[in-house]
């Protein structure tokens, strides 16, 4: 069984986004009291860059051991790197494996820079994490996560979801803001009003501070939970990856998630793949 270990992972490619998400990454620590852990994966991209640049293979070292220089400096936090050759579609989350990563911080930009995580990239980089992963485009770290969104709908999911979520909101003393999607469809309707009483009920049972809201009639489902995210100004929406346990209402459909991830409103974005949390949920 892996260990967890109190550290933020934090993938870098040098560029303007991946700086925001080593400053996610350094608030966390910062209000955790975490470890964060900077990685360059060198791949094509890297020695391509370090061809043109006429570079040599000990410069990418010498960056990150500035870079976490700087960051432990600016945050009074330990910061350490890796330097990995490999492939940021599975050595990431290799990595966030190997040193027990409680979460992970990924920027996400358009095709410029070193390497290029973004959209189906993202998702696989995503898809093979063993811990939260936090995605980050252009927007600071705000003090903590004290907003969270949480869309819903009538899919079922694991308990491990739940737990998630419970435990991400007493981490950063969040209120959870459940939008629930609307059908016209009784049946449906039916059991999208049951997921969220499920909801609601564990989340009194463990004290976290949430709101509810129905989305309108009409409109697609996604651009209302960016619209609402938008309007009570969330420095979060938490989201959920899909899987075969299904227990306990999921919060979010495969179908959307790129929609959600990729917002333009440059909103701050988790997503969780179904692993086991380890602590104590109260009726979980």
């Amino acid at each position: 069984m892996e260990t967890k270990k109190d550290i933020v992972l934090v993938p870098t490619d040098f560029t303007e986004v991946a700086e925001y998400a080593i400053m996610h990454g350094a608030g966390i620590c910062k209000m955790q009291n975490y470890k964060l852990t900077l990685l360059h994966i060198i791949n094509k991209d890297t020695k391509s860059y370090l061809k043109k640049e006429k570079l040599t293979g000990t410069a990418i070292n010498e960056r990150l051991e500035k870079k976490a220089k700087e960051i432990s400096e600016k945050f009074n936090i330990v910061v350490d790197y890796i330097a990995r050759e490999g492939s940021i579609f599975s050595t990431i989350g290799e990595v966030a494996k190997e040193i027990g990563a409680n979460i992970l911080t990924l920027g996400t930009h358009g095709k410029v820079g070193v390497q290029h995580i973004v959209g189906s990239y993202a998702m696989k980089v995503i898809g093979s994490s063993p811990a939260p992963v936090i995605v980050v485009q252009k927007r600071g770290f705000r003090e903590g996560y004290k907003n969270i969104v949480l869309p819903i709908d009538d899919t079922m999911e694991s308990k491990q979801k739940v737990k998630w979520a419970i435990h991400i909101a007493r981490n950063f003393s969040s209120t959870v803001h459940i939008f629930t999607m609307y059908s016209s469809d009784g049946y449906r309707m039916a059991k999208i009003k049951g997921n969220l009483r499920q909801i609601k009920k564990f989340f009194d049972q463990n004290n976290i501070i949430h709101t509810d809201k129905m989305a309108d009639k009409k409109g697609a489902f996604p651009k209302q939970v960016l619209s609402y995210s938008q309007e009570i100004d969330a420095d979060m929406i938490l989201i959920m990856t899909t899987n075969s346990d299904m227990l306990i209402p999921n919060f979010i459909v495969g179908k959307w998630e790129e929609q959600i991830l990729f917002n333009n409103m440059l909103i701050p974005v988790m997503t969780i793949n179904p692993v086991d949390l380890h602590i104590f949920v109260g009726g979980l």
